[in-house]
C-alpha cells in the first residue's frame, strides 16, 4: 500500500476528531457560552448537515485542482473553522465555525477517498479505501477521548486549538508526500492519472459508461448521476449508517440506565466498541474489492441480529456487551464495501465520492434523530429497535444487487455486468 494512503487516513482522522469533539465538551461549552446542553448538541447537527449539504459544494469548488492542492485548500478552510471555534466569543460564532469545518470535512472525505482509489491498481481499490477509512475509525476510537481529556485539563478551546495544530502538521505532510495526480476534471479520456515519476499509479475512472464516456471525467461523473442504480446504492448507505447511529448515539444512557453499568465504566466500553470498528474495517477493507455485495449483506444480517439482541437483553450486562461489540464489528465498518459498490456504478471521481459521503452523513443525522424521537415516545430501548428495523430495510434494499451478482455468475451475465458497470 503506498505511504500516501495512510497519510490520507491521518487527514480523515483529523476531520473526524473535530466532528465528535463537541460531544465530550458539552457541559463546559454550555456553561462558558451561556447556552443549554440541547443548543450545544445542535452544534453536532450543524457539523453533520454542513458536511452533507456543503461537502459537495466544497468538492465542486476544488475539483479542477490537483488532488494535493484540493486537499490543502480544504485543510485551510478546516483550519479557519477550528481557529474560529478556539477563539469564539459567542454561541453564534461557534455555530459558524462548525458549519465551516463541516463543509470542509465533507469535501475532504470525497477528495480523499477518490485519491486513495487512484493511488493503487483497480483490484486494490477496496483495500486502499479501507485503509484510508481507518482514519475515521481511529478518530472515533482515540480522537474523541483524547480531545475530551485535553478539554478537561485546559478547557474546551484548547481542544479546538489542538485540532488546529494537528491540521497544520497533516497539511504540511500532505504537501510534501502526496503524489502529484492530475485533476479528474482535466478532461483526459481515461479520467486522469499519476504524473511521471510518482511510482506509476492508475487512472481515476472506473471504466466507461454505456455511452462511451469515461467515468472519471467531468462528463462521465455528470452522466453517472443519471443512473438510478447510483442513487439506490447511496440511499442504501444512508440506511446502513442510520441503523448503527440510531443505537450508537444513545449507548451511554442505555448502558447506564437500562443495563445498569457504572458511568465510570462507559468510556472504557466505548473504547472497546471503537477497537471493534477498527478491526471490522480492516476485514471489510480486504473483502471489499472482490466481495462488496456479499460483505454488505452479511454485515447487515449480523447487525440486525446484534441490534435485536441488544434490544431484547439490554438489561443483562453480558449479552448486552456482546451485542454492542458485534455492532462495532459489522456496523459502520461496512464503509469500504459501500464505497466500492458506489464506485462500480458511478466511478471513482471526486463528486461521486463526495455525494456518497453526504448520503453517509445523512445516515448519521437520520439515525440519531430517529433514535431520539423513539426514546421520547417509547423509552431507551427504542433506538435499538429502530436500528434493527433500518438494518433490515437496508438488507431488503440489497436484494437487486444480490440478484445481479448471481446473474453475473453465468458467462452471459458476467458480460452484461462488465458492460454496464453493475453493482
Amino acid at each position: 500500500m503506498p505511504p500516501a494512503v495512510p497519510l490520507l487516513a491521518l487527514g480523515l482522522f483529523t476531520m473526524v476528531t473535530s466532528e465528535f469533539l463537541v460531544g465530550g465538551l458539552m457541559p463546559q461549552m454550555a456553561e462558558d457560552l451561556g447556552a443549554s446542553v440541547t443548543r450545544i448538541g445542535h452544534l453536532i447537527t450543524a457539523f453533520a448537515l454542513a458536511m452533507a449539504l456543503g461537502g459537495p459544494a466544497a468538492a465542486l469548488a476544488v475539483r479542477r485542482l490537483r488532488p494535493d492542492r484540493a486537499l490543502l485548500a480544504l485543510f485551510a478552510v478546516f483550519l479557519l473553522g477550528n481557529a474560529l471555534a478556539a477563539l469564539a466569543w459567542s454561541y453564534p460564532a461557534v455555530f459558524v465555525a462548525r458549519v465551516l469545518t463541516g463543509a470542509a470535512a465533507g469535501g475532504f472525505f470525497g477528495v480523499a477517498v477518490s485519491t486513495a482509489s487512484r493511488l493503487v491498481p483497480a483490484h486494490l481499490r477496496g483495500r486502499a479505501v479501507g485503509t484510508a477509512l481507518q482514519g475515521v475509525m481511529v478518530g472515533t476510537l482515540l480522537g474523541l477521548p483524547l480531545s475530551t481529556l485535553l478539554g478537561g485539563w485546559l478547557g474546551w478551546r484548547a481542544a479546538f486549538a489542538a485540532v488546529g495544530v494537528l491540521t497544520v502538521a497533516v497539511a504540511a505532510a500532505t504537501a510534501r508526500y502526496l503524489p502529484r495526480l492530475e485533476p479528474t476534471a482535466a478532461g483526459r479520456g481515461h479520467g486522469g492519472g499519476v504524473d511521471a515519476g510518482t511510482g506509476g499509479g492508475v487512472d481515476a475512472g472506473d471504466g466507461v459508461d454505456g455511452a462511451g464516456i469515461a467515468k472519471g471525467t467531468g462528463a462521465g461523473e455528470a452522466a453517472a448521476f443519471r443512473d438510478p442504480r447510483l442513487w439506490a446504492a447511496m440511499a442504501t448507505s444512508t440506511l446502513i449508517i442510520g441503523a448503527t447511529f440510531s443505537a450508537f448515539s444513545y449507548f451511554t444512557p442505555i448502558l447506564t440506565e437500562v443495563t445498569g453499568l457504572p458511568r465510570e465504566l462507559v468510556p472504557l466500553l466505548l473504547f472497546g466498541y471503537g477497537a471493534a470498528t477498527v478491526a471490522g474495517t480492516a476485514v471489510v477493507g480486504r473483502l471489499a474489492s472482490s466481495h462488496a455485495v456479499a460483505a454488505i449483506v452479511a454485515g447487515l444480517a449480523l447487525n440486525t441480529v446484534f441490534l435485536t439482541g441488544f434490544a431484547l437483553f439490554a438489561a443483562s450486562p453480558v449479552p448486552a456487551l456482546i451485542a454492542m461489540a458485534g455492532i462495532g464489528l459489522v456496523g459502520i465498518t461496512l464503509n469500504p464495501a459501500m464505497v466500492t459498490r458506489v464506485q462500480r456504478v458511478g466511478g471513482a471521481g471526486t463528486m461521486v465520492n463526495t455525494a456518497h459521503s453526504s448520503f453517509i452523513t445523512l445516515g448519521v443525522v437520520v439515525g440519531s434523530w430517529a433514535g431520539g424521537e423513539g426514546i421520547a415516545a417509547f423509552g431507551l430501548r427504542a433506538p435499538l429497535w429502530i436500528g434493527a428495523a433500518l438494518a433490515l430495510l437496508a438488507l431488503l434494499a440489497m436484494a437487486p444487487a444480490v440478484l445481479a451478482s448471481r446473474r453475473s455468475g453465468s458467462p452471459a451475465g458476467a458480460a452484461a455486468v462488465s458492460a454496464s458497470g453493475q453493482i
